[in-house]
């Protein structure tokens, strides 16, 4: 019975977990990594996923669920986004920040 309930419950776990998305990658600016601690958020449907870089510019997010999403970027005041696609096995999106006329602009690598 134990056997049973534990192969019940990992079944429902499943589709559960493959519905989740990841973002991860680098974010850089003059050639640089970012400062540790930049905000990065990505937005997926109505829910909204935040996180911060690492001292490499690195970042990893967790998403609740796959496809289209708005990656965000905060910096010196200033945010950029990007769109980006949230994959069950991962997504990997390399950002460069650039600033044109005043304004904070995002592009992938």
């Amino acid at each position: 019975m134990k056997k049973t309930l534990g192969l019940a419950v990992l079944m429902l776990a499943i589709p559960t977990l493959a519905s989740a998305g990841e973002l991860y990658g680098k974010i850089t600016s003059g050639g640089n990594a970012v400062p540790a601690g930049t905000k990065v958020s990505a937005t997926c449907g109505a829910k909204s996923y935040d996180g911060t870089t690492d001292k490499t510019g690195t970042y990893h997010l967790v998403v609740a669920e796959t496809g289209k999403c708005t990656l965000s970027i905060v910096m010196g005041g200033q945010t950029a986004t990007l769109q980006v696609v949230s994959f069950a096995e991962g997504a990997q999106a390399d950002v460069v920040l650039e600033t044109k006329d005043g304004k904070l602009t995002a592009r992938r690598k």
